[in-house]
């Protein structure tokens, strides 16, 4: 039988050449393997970039609307406590930035972020792919189906235009995850609206063919539940319509284990390009050289033996878990997957600013960060914002045969450019230090010298002790690192960090509180420090669970900028004027200093809420009836910090009756589908709602309070319309203050939405301090899912 019209015309507008065949020759092509070993094209023998392309920002007309991707609630700015960030990008190359919720950046800067729906932003992007050898950007696109579908529709076309306008090629790739239609839809989307970019001379071509990525199939979660039969359906219909189609597979796809779903053996060797995923998979170099000879060299024998190109994912590492190790472990990886002959290699990510393993251009050091976000100097080491994309440029050519294989990194992380590595990167080796006391041997020099297995301990039985360091010079301090030796067993020590510039007057760098030392991640704790100007560095302890007495083998202490003149006065008589129910408003008297004072942080415990010019300021956004606590540092045009000025603590004003503490506040959740996000549930409309992913409960959906006042009740909602009818959702209400550890404020129980009520349901119960307050839902008699329109949190 012939082929019918629709699938002719389909054809066509994929650039098949498939066009007009016979049924018997489709399915011999089909049946066919692909040829092993391809020829290099846009994917074989060049280096791919993923690129998400997902980010936007309120005015940039995207019609997404709100912070897209910023944000977990994208109706309200990224702050620490609404975040989706994990590294910061280098904002110095656009034109256009949107101001955050985020404190001020070190250097007293706005903290800003760009919109990928600026045409200037996916410029610059191509630009770099340009200037750094990236050959080909596989542009990510999930469900577009809802109300992301128009924001992703106008990204393609963005892409296109950059793509062509660089030189570069692009190819879409679909992420299936939570696409619960997916077996139709894609192929939908693809028909009517992604296979007319093929008609661009930059989109990609492998063996003459358009390329198509579908990621996801054979994942062994709940966002991805496809049955191998429709998947294997998907993949033999884009080849169908003349596509050289990559799968974005499982790590464990050849054994069908651990990430990867038993039976989808089919689905994978269907494709004609394999690329597992690795990201999270491990986060140092022996674990590369794990996988390189356990998974990757099998894996790479079984794509050989069946015809499929082998195309790994490569990865600079998670900057914010402090993987990178400025680039030894993405040169490893690098490394290992060309001398392993892969026909080609996928970068995870360009821009994947919310996992911290992008290569795009990265905010170098404190300066350019806003506190509590790690830079590309996280280690100690300076590296130039583009130090990624130059490793990525050495790595491509590394592959394509231009630079000989070497297992030793040729990239340097600065060229030139930049300011100095300090001496080692940490301030304190060697240095002199002093303690409150030692027991026998173990004394407070062991503490500098480098040796891990060396080590100080105070007197047993003894609380509080201390342990100080004098770095020789004041100094930037934004990071301490401290160490035990790597055999011992876990212990929390309860520590306080202190920096001062003269040995007598002290400022809190890090409050008081329990780090943890495990053996598992080597015995070693990150504290991360709002930039500080400190000659000495200090830590008391009042508590450890594995010893009586305090204990420490290494403190690292970096930053390393000098800064000239000296630091400014502390400001003084730091008073409360004023107060709300979710403000606080402060006076001080003026620094003085012998350069200029260009300004004052207000802190709330450890972290900047206000960056002033003035002697005053109001803090907005905190929580009713809640205990604060406040102080005040001074900065000079030489980049000198003050030490801290007075603490006041106030409590907010107790919320008038009836207020709903919810409203607007950061949320989570376990899952969502389409557009259904948990955003919904805080945002006053009773007619947008939350909907968990189908068929796999249980679910949960959470919000944070931003602090723990006493809460006694919880009103549910479901849209009022009557077309919701009357349904029962089994659930339960739990509170944290920590949102780790939970408790049960209300039981499992069936609760009735009934629109002639008002589809609402109240649940009262012991006051109980709460911060976070979480909905479990296990089962809903109108809907295989959890479903909520507002959670709504009040006093009583």
């Amino acid at each position: 039988m012939a082929v019918s019209r629709r699938r002719f015309v389909t054809s066509v507008a994929a650039g098949s050449a498939l066009a007009a065949v016979s049924t018997t020759e489709l399915a011999a092509v089909l049946a066919s393997p692909a040829s092993a070993a391809s020829p290099p094209g846009d994917v074989v023998g060049k280096i791919s970039v993923g690129y998400q392309g997902w980010f936007a920002c309120p005015g940039d007309g995207a019609p997404i609307g709100g912070w897209w991707h910023w944000s977990r609630d994208r109706f309200q700015p990224p702050s620490p406590s609404n975040t989706t960030i994990v590294s910061w990008p280098d904002m110095r190359e656009y034109t256009r930035g949107y101001t955050t919720a985020y404190p001020n950046l070190g250097n007293g800067q706005p903290a800003q972020l760009f919109s990928c729906y600026d045409d200037q932003t996916v410029d610059t992007h191509f630009k770099w792919m340009q200037q750094y050898n990236c050959d080909t950007a596989a542009l990510q696109r999930f469900n577009p189906v809802g109300d992301e579908g128009p924001t992703r529709d106008a990204m393609a076309q963005k892409v296109r235009a950059a793509a062509e306008k660089y030189g570069r090629k692009f190819y879409i790739m679909y992420d299936v995850t939570s696409w619960t239609s997916m077996q139709s839809q894609i192929k939908t989307d693809w028909t009517s609206k992604m296979s007319a970019h093929t008609a661009s001379s930059a989109y990609a071509r492998q063996n003459g063919k358009p390329v198509v990525c579908i990621w996801g199939f054979g994942f062994n979660d709940d966002g991805r539940p496809f049955a191998p039969a429709p998947c294997l359906d998907v993949v033999n219909w884009f080849k169908a319509q003349g596509c050289y189609v990559i799968g974005g597979v499982p790590t464990y796809w050849r054994q069908g284990i651990n990430d990867s779903r038993p039976g989808f053996s089919e689905v994978y060797h269907a494709f004609n390009m394999i690329s597992p995923w690795m990201v999270g998979r491990t986060g140092d170099l022996p674990g590369l050289d794990s996988f390189y000879n356990n998974v990757n060299v099998p894996d790479k024998a079984d794509c050989d033996a069946h015809g499929i190109d082998y195309q790994p994912c490569v990865m600079p590492g998670d900057l914010s878990s402090g993987h990178r190790r400025h680039g030894d472990f993405y040169w490893r990886h690098l490394y290992n997957m060309i001398r392993l002959g892969s026909a080609g290699l996928y970068v995870s990510m360009f821009d994947e600013y919310n996992e911290g393993n992008q290569i795009a251009k990265t905010s170098e050091s404190a300066a350019t960060t806003p506190p509590g976000i790690r830079a590309l100097d996280e280690d100690g080491v300076f590296c130039s914002s583009d130090y990624y994309l130059r490793i990525t440029a050495d790595g491509g050519r590394m592959l394509k045969g231009q630079l000989a294989l070497t297992p030793n990194r040729p990239t340097q992380p600065t060229t030139g450019g930049g300011p100095p590595d300090p001496p080692t990167g940490n301030l304190a080796l060697n240095k002199p230090t002093s303690a409150s006391s030692q027991n026998g041997g173990f004394v407070a020099g062991n503490a500098v010298d480098a040796n891990a297995g060396s080590y100080w301990e105070s007197a047993n039985n003894a609380f509080p002790q201390w342990l100080q360091v004098d770095l020789g010079s004041s100094a930037q301090v934004n990071r301490v690192v401290l160490k035990l030796p790597p055999g011992w067993g876990t212990r929390t020590q309860t520590i306080l960090l202190q920096g001062s510039t003269n040995g007598s007057q002290w400022t809190t760098l890090v409050p008081s509180a329990g780090v943890t030392f495990n053996p598992a991640t080597g015995n070693s704790a990150t504290l991360s420090v709002l930039a500080t100007t400190a000659r000495y560095v200090r830590l008391t302890v009042t508590g450890n669970t594995g010893w009586p007495a305090a204990q420490i083998a290494g403190f690292e202490v970096y930053g390393g900028v000098t800064e000239p003149g000296s630091p400014p006065t502390a400001p003084a008589n730091l008073t409360v004027t004023g107060k709300t129910t979710t403000s606080v408003s402060l006076s001080w008297s003026a620094s003085s200093d012998d350069g200029t004072i260009v300004g004052y942080d207000v802190r709330q415990g450890g972290t900047v809420v206000g960056s002033p010019s003035g002697t005053s300021h109001t803090v907005s956004g905190l929580s009713p009836n809640t205990a604060y606590a406040f102080s005040v540092v001074a900065k000079d045009n030489n980049g000198n910090v003050s030490n801290s000025s007075n603490v006041v603590t106030v409590t907010t004003d107790a919320p008038p009756a009836n207020t709903n503490l919810a409203l607007g506040r950061p949320t989570a959740e376990s899952g969502h589908t389409q557009n259904y996000g948990s955003g919904n549930v805080v945002d006053g409309n009773a007619n947008s709602y939350w909907e968990s992913p189908n068929n796999a409960f249980p679910q949960w959906v959470q919000v944070d309070l931003g602090a723990a006042p006493a809460v006694g009740r919880v009103v549910l909602k479901l849209p009022p319309q009557a077309a919701w009818q009357t349904r029962t959702q089994t659930l339960s209400i739990q509170g944290s203050t920590n949102g780790s550890s939970w408790s049960t404020l209300a039981g499992s129980a069936g609760r009735v939405f009934n629109p002639a009520s008002g589809n609402a349901v109240t649940i009262t119960f012991t006051a109980t301090s709460t911060r976070y307050v979480r909905v479990n839902v296990t089962g809903n008699t109108g809907w295989p899912a959890g479903q909520l329109s507002e959670l709504e949190v009040y006093a009583s």
